[in-house]
């Protein structure tokens, strides 16, 4: 996932509510349409994150070995300091970079 071109962010931000429903019209399906984006971006940074682990994992880890794998730590740390898959979601949304569609709205039409 590339969080370098989404500028989220990274503390809380008071946000205008009217905002969220001008393209959607109905605050609570911007919600919808926010938390199951958050939960894309969680889901594939979990996936990225475990992939990059599986690389460190053997079966004849040892304590020491644990304890002294540098590079484990950073990429944990780099993975701690990202911005929240909330706040990507949200910052999608306000850029217009979410797509969805509401299925009973394309069957009236």
């Amino acid at each position: 996932m590339d969080t370098k071109k989404i500028k989220p962010e990274i503390t809380t931000v008071t946000r205008d509510l009217r905002q969220f429903d001008k393209d959607t019209g109905n605050l609570y399906q911007s919600v919808v349409i926010i938390s199951k984006r958050a939960n894309q971006i969680g889901q594939e940074v979990k996936e990225e994150l475990n992939a990059k682990l599986e690389e460190f994992s053997s079966s004849t880890d040892n304590l020491e070995e644990v304890f002294e794998n540098r590079e484990q730590i950073e990429i944990a740390k780099h993975y701690e300091q990202l911005p929240k898959p909330s706040l990507i979601a949200i910052s999608e949304f306000e850029n217009n970079n979410v797509y969805y569609r509401i299925p009973d709205t394309e069957k009236d039409a």
